[in-house]
């Protein structure tokens, strides 16, 4: 049975602990709001930048710009973006349970770009190669170190090392949830059909310069844009999903110490009987002992 020293040391270490989950969930609260504004920021931009894309390389052809062409040979490179440290629920690991699914189904033509360090701890002890890895882009994310990954992610397909560019990573939906998502971000995309019977012509735009030279000229931008837009989704994904574990983690803490605090007193109640006993006792051997 624990005594009472046993039960204090554990109430000041629950105590202590719940210190820490309290603050980093101020922590990442403060940091997710941050983080929610310029995730709601980018996204119109990247969106209207991909419809226009989008809009404008089906019309011209796959043969327009080499970032719009496609292959047969299949060969797919995957960026799988993780954070950099633990303690956010399950972020990490549904990510990278995806895609393992994804690695171990498309074979040996395969390759693997791990952004995060918990995606390079997991993968470099996988079979799969790993081309690249980054670590450190989720907490201080700037467009700058995107359009890193993006030209590199450009150079290796405009390259033919391979023929498909997807992205892994958490969509960031509310505080308690984000969702995977995997998007393919090389080749561009083919918007579905413009219009259904009855909605009537497409509309046609008339582009100045001529449509070849814009999509030229937007192309790497449109990359550059949506991996910023993915890197942004996937940092408030961390923020919420820490808060979020962070909270539950409080409170349980909470719960903790009153379990202990109860069983600390009724210790101590037991304690106190048994002593109130034991001399209640021995004034009775005493008082035996004198009429004897």
């Amino acid at each position: 049975m624990a005594t009472l020293q046993d039960i204090r040391r554990r109430i000041r270490s629950v105590q202590s602990t719940q210190k820490i989950t309290r603050a980093m969930k101020l922590v990442a609260a403060a940091k997710l709001r941050r983080a929610q504004e310029r995730i709601v920021e980018a996204r119109p931009y990247a969106e209207k930048m991909a419809e226009l894309v989008r809009t404008l390389g089906p019309s011209l052809g796959e043969d327009t710009h080499p970032l719009l062409a496609r292959r047969e040979e299949g060969r797919k490179l995957y960026v799988v973006i993780t954070a950099d440290k633990g303690l956010c629920g399950a972020f990490n690991a549904n990510v990278i349970r995806r895609a393992g699914g994804l690695l171990r189904g498309g074979g040996e033509a395969v390759a693997l770009v791990a952004v995060g360090r918990k995606a390079r701890d997991f993968f470099r002890r996988r079979p799969w190669p790993i081309r690249t890895e980054r670590s450190g882009l989720l907490d201080r994310l700037t467009f700058a170190q995107a359009r890193e990954l993006a030209r590199e992610l450009m150079r290796t397909f405009l390259g033919e090392e391979v023929d498909e560019v997807w992205v892994v990573f958490n969509e960031f939906r509310s505080v308690a949830v984000q969702k995977v998502v995997v998007e393919r971000l090389l080749p561009i995309e083919e918007p579905g059909p413009s219009g259904s019977a009855g909605e009537g012509p497409g509309v046609e735009y008339l582009y100045e310069p001529d449509a070849e030279r814009i999509l030229g000229a937007l192309l790497p931008r449109h990359v550059e844009g949506q991996i910023y837009r993915i890197l942004l989704e996937s940092a408030a994904g961390e923020h919420g999903a820490r808060m979020t574990a962070m909270e539950a983690a409080t409170k349980n803490a909470q719960e903790m110490i009153g379990k202990l605090t109860i069983q600390y007193n009724k210790a101590r109640q037991e304690r106190i009987t048994k002593e109130l006993l034991d001399i209640v006792g021995g004034a009775e051997a005493l008082r035996s002992s004198a009429e004897g």
